[in-house]
């Protein structure tokens, strides 16, 4: 069997373990999933992994069993632990380079998730709790999973697909099932909104180091850029400014719910918040990413509606005189307002940066593939095809919804909406009627994904942030609690 029909089998018989962890009752069906899932992601290795230096990949393998068995313990011992290392690990992804192969990846995320599978596979051994711990977001998120794992055996670009499910989807996918299943406390949930402020701030100050000294990390691209550009972005610890401005936003925005939720009728409290968001803001700005202020601006909308009703139309009229002049200002944006106010021809595309030219595109793709799209990756391979050339612009894929459209066909686009709408309601339905912490819960994580999905549409990581599953996972874990669990 050669590699590449491994690697598609291995993406069916994950999704369908992945599938059952998150719809079975039975635990023997869990465990058979768990280990379903286990055995997709070994089949995988042969096509991803760079051929010869086996003694060293050997190694490393060995030193993962290590160190997932060690972190399983850790998380047996101190449930909550999982959830504040995922979210330290979230952001830091590591160079690795073997032979001729190299790659930027979430390696401490990784090795926190392999600590989950074994953590997740001790507790259904030992015990058998009421699944699915999701919630109304099993059965989207399982058929969504399992349609886009499918979807391998018919992509356009074998190894795009590849490398979406087994570094993204399905580890991320595992990760939500785990931390869905953490005992209730808001104590934990207090702490995890304090590591997220304070990972927030020092984002932001080495942000604002890099502004000042004129020196990013990681990123030539953003490095080159930034020689020829009349303004400097940073990206922090991050590799793309997009990426460091999406997670300062979801920190804004849930300082922002506690403000109006619970600060409001606590002085101090609003006003640390206050100097918080005043801080995390200067280090989202100078990231310059439009993408960002977009999230930002629907994410401050929708938590104002939410909070004041009637009454947020005149925030959000305040809101927009505050940050549409200052974003325009911006010196990015200035070929936005050229092209918005110029005399040039094809001002929309010029304005969003050539987007509206590969959404176009995208289109005419989804609608040649209308069923079942033209699989999971394939999106690039098929717009260079479209357009007749070798190869297509790395950023050509900007828009998710567009993408899982073009991808995954109508069949895809349906169960995402259907997942979209089962987040809605699993983080807004009731939350107003007592604010609780379970309630302040579901409305950061409503809010947040919202913000998440509005940069979806500039810029395709919806399934690729790890912010999102976790964030699934808070949402679900939260709407169950009612009365004294909830306090």
């Amino acid at each position: 069997m050669s590699d590449e029909l491994l690697a598609q089998v291995g993406a069916a018989v994950a999704a369908g373990g992945l599938a059952a962890l998150l719809l079975a009752r039975p635990r023997w069906a869990r465990l058979a999933g768990l280990g379903a899932w286990v055995i997709g992601l070994a089949l995988f290795l042969p096509f991803l992994l760079p051929s010869g230096h086996v003694a060293l990949l050997a190694a490393a393998g060995l030193a993962a069993i290590a160190l997932a068995a060690g972190l399983a313990f850790v998380f047996l011992r101190w449930p909550w632990s999982l959830a504040f290392l995922a979210l330290a690990a979230a952001p830091a992804r590591i160079p690795v380079t073997v032979g001729d192969a190299s790659a930027n990846l979430l390696v401490p995320l990784y090795a926190v998730v392999a600590g989950a599978a074994g953590m997740l596979a001790w507790r259904l051994l030992k015990s058998e709790r009421p699944a699915p711990e999701l919630g109304l977001l099993s059965w989207p998120l399982a058929l969504l999973v399992g349609w886009i794992g499918l979807s391998l055996a018919w992509t356009d670009d074998l190894r795009a697909g590849a490398i979406t499910l087994f570094f993204f989807v399905f580890p991320f996918g595992l990760l939500a099932v785990a931390l869905a299943r953490l005992p209730w406390s808001p104590r934990a949930l207090t702490g995890l909104f304090g590591l997220l402020c304070a990972m927030a701030l020092v984002f932001a100050a080495i942000g604002g180091w890099q502004w000042a000294t004129r020196d990013v990390f990681w990123n030539p691209k953003v490095i080159v850029s930034n020689s020829y550009a009349p303004f400097y972005r940073v990206n922090s610890v991050f590799w793309d400014p997009s990426i460091y401005g999406r997670f300062l936003v979801v920190a804004i925005l849930a300082a922002l719910v506690l403000i109006l939720f619970q600060a409001l009728r606590d002085d101090r409290l609003a006003l640390g918040l206050g100097v918080f968001l005043l801080a995390v803001w200067v280090g989202l700005f100078i990231s310059f990413s439009q993408s960002s202020f977009a999230a930002l601006v629907a994410g401050i909308v929708l938590a104002v509606a939410l909070a004041w009703r009637w009454r947020a139309l005149a925030a959000v009229g305040l809101v927009a005189a505050v940050m549409i002049p200052i974003g325009m200002a911006a010196p990015q944006l200035e070929n936005v307002r050229d092209s918005l106010f110029g005399s040039s021809q094809s001002r929309i595309d010029r304005a969003t940066g050539n987007r509206s030219q590969l959404i176009g595109n995208g289109l005419r793709i989804a609608a040649d593939h209308p069923v079942a799209g033209v699989g999971v990756g394939g999106f690039k391979q098929a717009y260079a095809e479209r357009l007749g050339v070798r190869r297509a612009p790395s950023s050509v894929s900007h828009n998710t919804p567009l993408t899982v459209a073009a991808e995954n066909g109508v069949v895809g686009l349906v169960l995402f909406v259907w997942l979209l709408v089962a987040a809605t309601l699993t983080c807004f339905r009731g939350a107003l009627a007592g604010i609780t912490v379970a309630a302040r819960t579901r409305l950061i994580a409503g809010v947040a994904l919202g913000a998440i999905l509005v940069h979806s549409l500039f810029y395709n990581a919806f399934f690729e942030d790890p912010m999102t599953w976790g964030l699934f996972a808070l949402a679900a874990l939260a709407a169950g609690r009612t009365g004294e669990d909830a306090a």
